[in-house]
């Protein structure tokens, strides 16, 4: 019986989500946060949900106003183009996701930047196999298989629409919104520098909201004055304003205008400070629809890629879905040409958020999309009621999603098609994890410690458990960054004598040791290391707490001998094993397993691909392209054998490796394909494996931030189907042995006996037994063989440590 034992005082401040972008072709999205950092999330249906590859801390002073994703000048599709970010300081900078580092794309042009927009492209770029359109800072796609099913009008419909070519300027401009009212358009070269190009007429008032027409012939600009002003894009002259309080219910004068959004059909819709969103034709300038449901700043739009339906949020938390009418969306295309009546309608409102909402995309999945198999077989009945499987019933492939971002740090992801019939998808219940790590039978009489990562300084708990299910943790040491610069990993050695932790500088290593007076129990001091050492975003000490392996910003990984504070080895990470590569070309590493015995060092690189160095030879023994196309998401060495490696990925699949045979290991070669439904239906993406601190067992607990699993390898799956492998799944087996070693190993498979099932049903207990948490949870890890601890977090105290207050909502009756 496994004895649970609950923490919730470890302190979990997430930073507010400001700004949104998608990528080329709609399957990233990107979300800029308050404290300088950006996550890249791969936009994912099926069971599983989404998965955040890649976090980049930026500068914590520098606060990101808007984020846009754009081409690459050289127009190569295969790219993921080229991020960027604009800041309140007037700077632009560019997010390298390749080596996870923010570059100054644009110094400051000493005005603040409100919002930018990148221009469509033209005719000779989009000439492409799979056309794209770009417009509003995003890549549209269009074909038959993308319709919006509540909609008579195809995506192919409007494609006709012919583009402005502007052969002097192949690159991508981004037009700026500025706070000295003008408008400045700068071009994206190869060199990754902005050029330059040209500014629009300063107007009276700040501008705050940017955008291009889909023809890329005119820019709309919104200002702080109330006023909406089209322009020529070509020859930079006001071709007409609109006056936004004519529509709306206040005065022109105290409006702003946060956002506009210029559609294909000829509509540009506005989004203002008093709580209005309105629709104009944008031949003449002139109100088609003013429509005022929101109670509040409407902060940011966004439409469906058929651009008949227009999203709006804004401060009172809500989230507005607008179609248009059904007499014009069944138009021919000569009506639309012919100025048809255009008349936009109110839908309804979702309201997912606690607080102001930000920032709107629209996302399309087009990654891999992992079935659940339905069997034939009727489920048995549960007490407990099952888990909420509604995301995916719309989540599918091509299927366009919108993401919310904003000041509760949550992402929800709603169907684009069918808004009022499913309730939003909570993309990260636990935004911003910190990095917890545990270190039991340590050096001071087998105490338990456990190290917290905060954004600028690290916890150092005693933790102790109690009777009644509960584990009490006492303050030992907390130290802090200097310059409050921010941490990126860290790291506690098993011993718990040693902690180390690295910022935007460089890596630091401390000591911990018992204080000689009782007034200060704890005593820690800073020890010496290679002066030569980068900045990290991976570390973990070996077994016997006498090496650090550091995981360098310039993509090596560092061993080095704490005793001595001397470098030992430097690996650099390469796919061929057999060949020295003097210059690193591999992704930074994000993770790092290292086996009991110290011998095996397992190396994660930002997308997953898995590269494992033998500390005894100092050199690279095995290359592991990424499983199945999925990213590693948490993994370990098994205490009971040294050469086994668990990995879980973002599909939720579970693989056994065996390092030092270069290929899948016994039980992955029976189970990985044919694991039960109740764990393919596991809620959230795997986050982390917890190993019982003995080498006889050989059960896990994999965990996510809504349940946890145990799963024990010495026992067989006892699925709740069939034991025999259904044919695909029995060839996806086959092309993973094929691609884990070059094709070296054999396809002889074995299929798993229903004897063993059998045994398995009557030897009591369940393999895979899950277990749902009630808060969001942080961190589980054993105490010992028989007792585990649980970090958890109810989300309302994480609402209250907000530095802003939640949207007030009326309670009838009260």
């Amino acid at each position: 019986m496994l004895e649970i034992h609950r923490n919730s005082s470890v302190e979990w401040k997430p930073s507010p989500v400001v700004a949104l972008a998608t990528n080329a072709d709609d399957s990233q999205v990107a979300a800029a946060r308050e404290d300088g950092s950006v996550e890249i999330w791969l936009v994912s249906p099926g069971s599983v949900g989404w998965h955040c590859q890649l976090t980049i801390h930026g500068n914590p002073n520098s606060r990101v106003s808007s984020l846009v994703w754009c081409r690459s000048g050289s127009g190569d599709s295969s790219s993921a183009g080229r991020l960027f970010s604009s800041s309140i300081d007037g700077s632009v900078s560019e997010w390298d996701l390749f080596d996870l580092m923010q570059k100054v794309a644009l110094d400051s042009i000493g005005v603040a930047i409100w919002q930018m927009a990148v221009a469509p492209f033209s005719n000779s770029q989009l000439n492409q196999k799979q056309s794209k359109h770009y417009e509003n800072g995003h890549v549209n796609h269009r074909n038959s298989e993308s319709n919006d099913s509540e909609s008579s009008e195809s995506e192919d419909g409007d494609d006709s629409v012919e583009l402005h070519e502007d052969h002097a300027s192949d690159n991508s401009r981004i037009a700026f919104a500025c706070d000295d009212g003008c408008v400045r358009i700068y071009m994206v070269n190869d060199d990754e520098n902005l050029t330059y190009k040209r500014s629009l007429p300063r107007v009276s008032g700040r501008t705050l909201s940017v955008t291009w027409s889909s023809d890329a012939n005119r820019i709309f600009s919104g200002s702080s004055d109330g006023f909406i002003r089209c322009w020529d894009a070509k020859f930079v002259h006001e071709i007409y304003r609109i006056s936004v309080g004519l529509g709306g219910v206040g005065s022109g004068s105290e409006l702003c205008i946060w956002s506009l959004l210029a559609l294909r059909c000829g509509t540009l819709v506005s989004a203002d400070s008093i709580g209005s969103v309105q629709f104009w034709d944008t031949q003449h300038g002139t109100l088609v629809n003013a429509l005022s449901n929101h109670k509040g700043d409407v902060n940011a739009l966004a439409a469906s890629p058929s651009h008949t339906r227009v999203f709006s949020a804004g401060s009172d938390g809500q989230v507005l879905l607008y179609k248009l009418s059904m007499d014009f969306a069944g138009a021919s295309d000569v009506n639309v040409t012919s100025g048809a009546v255009k008349k936009w309608v109110y839908i309804s409102h979702v309201r997912a958020h606690t607080h102001d909402v930000k920032a709107l995309t629209v996302a399309m999945p087009i990654s891999h999309e992992d079935a659940i198999i339905e069997q034939d077989k009727k489920r048995p009945r549960s007490r407990t009621k099952p888990l909420d499987s509604s995301y995916h019933k719309w989540a599918h492939l091509g299927v366009p999603m919108l993401i919310s971002g904003g000041d509760d740090t949550k992402l929800f992801a709603y169907s684009a098609r069918e808004f009022t019939k499913f309730s939003p998808h909570d993309i990260c219940p636990v935004p911003q994890r910190p990095h917890i790590q545990l270190a039991v039978n340590t050096i001071f009489n087998q105490a338990v410690l456990l190290l917290v990562q905060a954004s600028y300084w690290i916890d150092i708990l005693f933790v102790r458990a109690v009777s009644g299910g509960a584990a009490k943790t006492d303050l030992v040491a907390r130290v802090k960054c200097k310059s409050s610069r921010k941490i990126t990993c860290s790291a506690i050695s098993p011993t718990g004598a040693l902690f180390a932790f690295s910022d935007h500088v460089k890596p630091c290593l401390f000591e911990l040791a018992r204080g000689a007076s009782s007034k200060s129990p704890w005593a820690v001091n800073k020890r010496h290391l290679p002066l030569e050492l980068p900045f990290a975003h991976s570390m973990v000490f070996s077994a016997d707490s006498a090496r650090l392996m550091i995981a360098g910003c310039d993509r090596r990984v560092y061993v080095v001998d704490v005793g001595s504070a001397e470098l030992v080895h430097v690996f650099t990470p390469r796919r061929d094993e057999h060949v020295e590569e003097l210059s690193p070309a591999e992704p930074p590493i994000t993770r790092m397993f290292i086996s009991t015995d110290g011998q095996w060092l397992a190396a994660i690189n930002c997308f997953g691909d898995v590269y494992i160095f033998n500390l005894e030879t100092q050199r690279q023994h095995w290359f592991i392209s990424r499983l199945e196309g999925h990213s590693v998401t948490a993994g370990g060495f098994t205490p009971q054998n040294s050469n086994v490696l668990i990995v879980s990925t973002s599909s939720n699949h579970v693989y056994a490796l065996d390092v030092e045979a270069k290929q899948l290991g016994e039980w992955s070669n029976h189970n990985t394909f044919a694991l039960p439904r109740r764990y393919q239906e596991f809620p959230g993406e795997v986050i982390g494996i917890s190993f019982p601190p003995s080498s006889d067992s050989s059960s896990v607990i994999a965990y996510s931030p809504k349940a946890m699993c145990l799963i024990d390898f010495g026992k067989p799956v006892d699925g709740d189907d069939e034991a025999d492998l259904p044919n695909n799944q029995d060839l996806a087996l086959k092309k993973l042995h094929s691609t884990l070693v070059n094709g070296s190993v054999n396809g002889n498979l074995k299929r798993k006996s229903k004897g063993n099932e059998l045994e398995a049903k009557h030897s009591g207990r369940k393999n895979f037994e899950l277990c749902s948490f009630r808060d969001p949870v942080l961190f589980v890890g054993h105490l010992s063989k028989t007792s585990t601890l649980i970090i958890d977090k109810p989300w309302i105290q994480v609402i209250k440590s907000f530095d802003t207050t939640p949207v007030h909502r009326h309670i009838f009756g009260s």
